[in-house]
């Protein structure tokens, strides 16, 4: 979409920043900044000073996100694996997926799972790049398969190439094999006709070379990011090797990663000379090429470094395989998000309730002006279970009085009465139109999530609200 109002395209910059930060929550965040920008303008009207908003509105923020880390977040590993699934279900809820989201939050877990890695720092990291997504036509979407390895749209360069490879060898190459071509505006001036021949037999030369070298280096797999032509293919045909051409480069950079290759992208060394080195051949215990749907793909299974998943996604059509693409995207970005920080909350508007009470009783505690901008920011986080609930098709109004009250119960309960405090796992159960523990009922969301939307909502609506007037240049020439 073009944007050009400068409120609104700070509003779709927010949710592009929650895409990348946290990869889901990316409309509750827009949601969120909008009513807090609705309240602070009824606050301007009535002559409270903007700034004394702002730091209304940033004093609440604190006072939420310590809130959250100490009372609401719940340490995952307490819960094991069925609390990951749930927040893929979670994830999903809202998305296209929701009728299969039990087979996919499985999928997605075990991806997720699948990629586990540690860094130089010893920090456990499941990067969701390595989970690549292949869509397919055809068949339906319950159909999509997990396959434990990488997956890339290619084929073999020629049909005479074996279509199974075990204990592969994988060369990555990041230039030309094609019959050697002298630069542009390199001349060559030629008295003896024969020398013309001999140039052009060593042309030819080199490029057989050039194969022979890689071949001889001990790669049975070759993955090229360029162009191969029939002459070059000759050599890997005889040699028995599958060669892969046109290759995407960003395939190629985590095929080698995972296999422990190096992309070469010229033969040259030090002497001037042209060497493959073997230690820059990738391992893997077996490439394949495989016929999904109607196209082929290249699978990869069994890397020595590190773990891949593919995800190969079937369905009706192109919209929507996107969509399916984008739920799954999601989910994958909840799941690192709940493993890495190993935190969660319960979702369904349990967090924004119990904010919300939170924050009412602590606009009192306070003698100074702020005091009014924290009562509006708390009163806009209800907007969340609000909206939530009429998109559900029930009576909000009702809803919302009935969870302040667990939630005020919750917050008001002594150290003894257990049963009282769980009430702060309180959320909607939009089905049957109840309230209830969503903590139970496996509605749980990242503690990211929630801290993060907070964070970036605020910001934009602090940055908007220092916006006193805008002044629209018209164009002369109209």
């Amino acid at each position: 979409m073009e944007v050009t109002h400068p409120a609104a395209k700070v509003l779709v910059e927010l949710s592009q920043i929650q895409d990348r930060e946290v990869g889901d929550g990316t409309t509750s965040v827009v949601i969120l900044a909008a009513e807090l920008l609705k309240r602070a303008n009824e606050l301007v009207k009535n002559k409270v000073h903007a700034t004394t908003i702002m730091s209304g509105y940033r004093l609440a923020l604190k006072e939420s996100i310590n809130f959250i880390q100490k009372n609401l977040a719940i340490k995952t590993d307490t819960l094991g694996r069925e609390a990951l699934i749930n927040a893929a279900k979670t994830s999903m809820s809202s998305k296209l997926l929701y009728g299969e989201a039990d087979f996919f939050a499985n999928m997605v877990v075990d991806a997720m799972q699948n990629v586990k890695m540690v860094n130089a720092s010893g920090q456990v990291k499941y990067p969701v790049k390595n989970v690549h997504i292949l869509k397919t036509h055809g068949k339906s979407s319950k159909e999509t398969v997990l396959v434990n390895g990488y997956a890339i749209e290619a084929t073999r360069s020629s049909q005479g190439m074996p279509k199974v490879m075990k204990n592969a060898k994988i060369a990555c190459v990041d230039f030309n094999l094609n019959k050697f071509r002298l630069q542009m505006g390199v001349q060559v001036l030629v008295q003896d006709p024969d020398n013309l021949d001999k140039i052009r037999q060593r042309e030819m030369d080199i490029c057989k070379e050039r194969c022979e070298k890689v071949i001889k280096a001990g790669a049975n797999v070759v993955l090229c990011s360029r162009g191969i032509d029939d002459f070059a293919l000759k050599y890997f045909v005889e040699a028995g090797v599958i060669a892969v051409r046109r290759v995407k480069k960003g395939d190629l950079r985590r095929i080698a990663q995972n296999s422990g290759a190096k992309i070469v992208v010229s033969l040259a060394d030090m002497e001037g000379e042209e060497t493959f080195n073997p230690e820059d051949l990738g391992a893997c215990d077996l490439v394949e090429e495989r016929k999904v749907g109607d196209w082929e793909y290249m699978f990869f299974e069994g890397m020595q470094t590190a773990r891949a998943s593919t995800i190969l996604v079937r369905g009706a059509n192109e919209f929507f395989l996107d969509e399916v693409e984008r739920s799954i995207h999601d989910s994958l970005c909840v799941i690192k998000r709940v493993l890495e920080s190993n935190s969660l909350v319960a979702g369904g508007g349990a967090v924004e309730v119990s904010l919300s009470v939170f924050l009412d009783d602590f606009a009192r505690t306070l003698g100074s002006r702020e005091q009014l901008a924290i009562a509006e920011f708390s009163e806009a986080l209800l907007v969340i279970p609000k909206t939530l609930s009429m998109n559900a098709a029930k009576d909000a109004t009702d809803l919302i009085s009935k969870l302040r009250v667990f939630h005020n119960h919750a917050q008001k309960a002594t150290a003894d009465e257990t049963e009282k405090k769980d009430y702060k796992y309180c959320g909607l159960d939009l089905v049957n139109g109840k309230v209830r523990n969503n903590l139970k009922a496996g509605v749980l969301e990242p503690a990211m999530s929630k801290v993060k939307s907070l964070k970036f909502a605020t910001e934009a609506a602090i940055t908007i609200l220092r916006i006193d007037d805008m002044i629209k240049l018209v164009n002369p020439q109209q």
